[in-house]
């Protein structure tokens, strides 16, 4: 299988209106909240909303071991699209695969109706392994941000 431009795309409606949801995904106290798999927490998280603003997030794994990234914001039209790249290191800052991320909000009844679009568009030496769990690993994220979102 072909690792890289591999796209993984999420839909999730979620029960908060879209400007909250955005805020989850843009403020770095929110996002710290939800970011990562279960279990996961982030004792960095670091994010500036804006075209060219830097993101450096580093999830600690339940064992205790750091999954660093950085990345840059590409997009931003509050409160309907978000567009990132990802670049996901190893513990010596060398990177291991970079992505394209695009998420869309979309006001519904309420509610938002969130997609995610990742797609891979470079692997580097051990990074093509990590692809398999980068679908569970966003849909456990994506869980956590739904229950993020219901506190307002």
């Amino acid at each position: 299988m072909q690792q890289e431009n591999r796209e993984i795309v999420i839909t999730r409606l979620l029960d908060a209106p879209r400007e909250v949801v955005f805020q989850a995904w843009t403020d770095a106290e929110r996002l710290k909240q939800w970011w990562g798999p279960d279990g996961f927490t982030n004792p960095v998280c670091e994010l500036d909303p804006r075209p060219g603003g830097a993101i450096r997030i580093d999830m600690r794994a339940p064992d205790g071991v750091i999954y660093p990234m950085t990345g840059v914001v590409q997009e931003i039209v509050a409160p309907e699209r978000l567009v990132f790249t990802s670049q996901a290191m190893d513990e010596a800052g060398n990177p291991l695969l970079e992505a394209l991320h695009t998420v869309t909000f979309v006001e519904q009844g309420g509610q938002t109706k969130q997609t995610l679009r990742t797609k891979v568009t470079k692997t580097i030496g051990e990074g093509a392994k990590y692809i398999p769990d980068m679908e569970p690993g966003w849909n456990q994220s994506l869980d956590r941000l739904a229950e993020e979102v219901k506190k307002g």
